[in-house]
């Protein structure tokens, strides 16, 4: 199958939040160690993590608090976030030196980019994205990240019987999502709609104090299809 043809729509902005100097700092020294460069050529994840082991991609994680917990709770599994965010980058090298986890890496750069020429076809056992940017006016919802094109490539990039979890507290977006990967016929839905929250997940500050003002969270869990051969050869 040819490879999905990726928009050229910025599904994000660079936001003016101010990195602060242990963010700088971590970025500084800890991105040579733990941060894995953008180049346009499939990554070797095994050499990568100095191991074979299950990967798991987390697109957008934000200030890193759920990765970071997520990583310590299953050392046998290695995370790669991707996240273009300075001081998100920053707290997360700061959360991986801090609680020593072995089994993370970090690539700052667009996540469509990183997945289109960094991740080979069917490596991935999961797939990670919380709360991506729900671009609330309709005018902006072409900037959202979960389309069809971009559906299509993550389900190219997923090992048979991997999984694909996403989290939103905007409902439309929520509905959205859905509707878009039930199309993928590489893809089958875990749940009948929308999935209680998995325990993996980690409930975040900001989710508890959403709930707390009535707000909800809609969890979306797929997995590729293990009989299909949708990936593309290169």
């Amino acid at each position: 199958m040819n490879e999905p043809a990726q928009r050229s729509i910025r599904t994000y902005v660079l936001r003016q939040r101010r990195t602060t100097a242990a963010q700088a700092r971590a970025q500084r020294e800890l991105l040579p160690v733990y941060g894995i460069a953008y180049a346009p050529q499939a990554l070797e994840l095994d050499r990568v993590f100095g191991r074979a082991a299950p990967k798991v991609l987390e697109i957008g994680f934000g200030m890193g608090d759920t990765t970071a917990t997520i990583a310590a709770a299953h050392p046998d599994i290695d995370y790669l976030g991707v996240e273009v965010h300075p001081p998100g980058v920053g707290s997360l090298l700061n959360r991986i030196r801090a609680l020593a986890l072995a089994n993370v890496r970090v690539i700052q750069h667009d996540a469509v980019e990183v997945l289109t020429h960094m991740i080979a076809p069917a490596s991935l056992a999961g797939v990670h994205i919380f709360f991506p940017d729900p671009w609330p006016k309709k005018r902006h919802h072409k900037r959202r990240l979960i389309q069809p094109q971009f559906a299509a490539l993550l389900a190219a990039r997923m090992a048979p019987g991997a999984y694909l979890h996403v989290a939103t507290d905007w409902e439309d977006y929520a509905q959205q999502i859905l509707d878009v990967l039930a199309a993928q016929r590489a893809l089958r839905n875990t749940a009948s709609g929308f999935a209680p929250r998995p325990d993996t997940r980690p409930e975040t500050k900001f989710e508890r104090r959403g709930v707390a003002l009535g707000h909800r969270v809609w969890d979306v869990v797929f997995r590729k299809q293990s009989d299909c051969a949708d990936g593309p050869s290169g």
